[in-house]
């Protein structure tokens, strides 16, 4: 039987959702692509600043009808940043302790965010320790695990219910190209990849889904072997995705197309779209924009018209010592000025 705790939990992330609205699709167009109209969902505008605020709930919604949560359970989280400042607010509008296990290297302003929201943060030096850490801190602390890597693509209701496929085809529906030629999106948890694959398919929408790479995942390789046992000996550089294992939410057979993106390509794009936006996206945006610049490169070559999605995960005002700081670019990625030119 569901305790009043319980109860009072559910209602109360409910009640936070209906307090939100709902995420700007933002369209421009660039000169060079005409008949090409390009859209950002824009998730950096959720309260936690990103698009793991919707896994984040999603997350905590499943644990709680699982009865794996309860009054004062520890919350343990295995994450780069993103999805543990989400998770970090959920925790405190639910009065519960929580426990971040990230790299070392996860950017300041992340960190600060965690602590913000009440949170508490465990660093590894090695990104594949996030797992055992994180399960043997739940172990010894009697806390739940809530593994956005294995829960990310069930705990999110794919077929509605507001989830961010449902919510992107919404908004292009008065569009002059409704139905997009193309999503693309990056993967890290593979949970958003799996919910725009599998809408798309449960729509019947005549639209392909790409995931783009970053350097240092196995995700790409794996989407091509089928070999679960792939493993990286770093973790990627860009923050929040790409991930050094296969993890158990990718889901390779609802994606018609992989790119892998090298990092120069991404602080590139990523340094591009600052300019057609005027204002600061994350680099795991910057990833997106450079798949979505390939294939409206592909479209212009075949004289195509349509439409291209993709999401502004968050803001790049998280980044100003890392991506948006020339010196580490330069000391981390090496020179993106090759990468800079193809895109102009």
């Amino acid at each position: 039987m569901q305790t009043p705790w319980v109860r009072h939990a559910i209602n109360e992330i409910n009640a936070d959702f209906q307090r939100s609205a709902d995420t700007h699709l933002i369209r421009f167009k660039l000169d060079d692509f005409p008949g090409i109209h390009f859209y950002l969902k824009d998730e950096s505008t959720h309260p936690s600043g990103s698009l793991k605020h919707r896994l984040a709930r999603s997350l905590f919604l499943y644990g709680l009808a699982n009865g794996w949560i309860h009054e004062n359970t520890p919350i343990i989280e295995a994450s780069s940043g993103s999805t543990a400042v989400s998770e970090a607010y959920f925790a405190r509008l639910l009065g519960l302790p929580f426990i971040a296990v990230m790299p070392a290297s996860t950017a300041k302003r992340k960190i600060e965010m965690i602590g913000f929201y009440g949170g508490d943060c465990h660093f590894v030096a090695d990104p594949c320790q996030l797992y055992s850490e994180s399960e043997r801190l739940a172990r010894e602390l009697n806390g739940h695990f809530m593994d956005q890597f294995t829960y990310a693509e069930r705990a999110t209701d794919w077929r509605g219910n507001n989830n961010i496929a449902e919510s992107i085809f919404r908004q292009m529906s008065h569009e002059p190209f409704p139905v997009p030629h193309t999503v693309i999106m990056s993967a890290g948890t593979g949970g958003t990849s799996a919910t725009l694959g599998r809408y798309i398919r449960y729509q019947g929408h005549d639209t392909r889904l790409l995931v783009v790479d970053p350097q240092h995942s196995v995700f790409f390789d794996y989407w091509q072997s089928r070999e679960k046992t792939l493993r990286s000996e770093r973790g990627s550089l860009i923050e929040g995705i790409g991930r050094p294992r296969v993890e158990p939410s990718f889901l390779p057979d609802v994606i018609d197309e992989m790119m892998k993106v090298p990092d120069g390509a991404t602080i590139a794009a990523m340094l591009q779209l600052e300019k057609v936006l005027g204002r600061r996206p994350g680099a795991s945006t910057g990833t997106n924009f450079w798949g979505m610049m390939q294939v409206a490169k592909r479209m212009r070559e075949n004289g195509e018209q349509g439409s291209l999605v993709t999401l502004l995960c968050d803001s790049g005002e998280r980044y100003p010592d890392t991506y948006y700081n020339a010196q580490w670019v330069e000391q981390n990625i090496g020179d993106i000025a090759p990468w800079v030119r193809e895109l102009q």
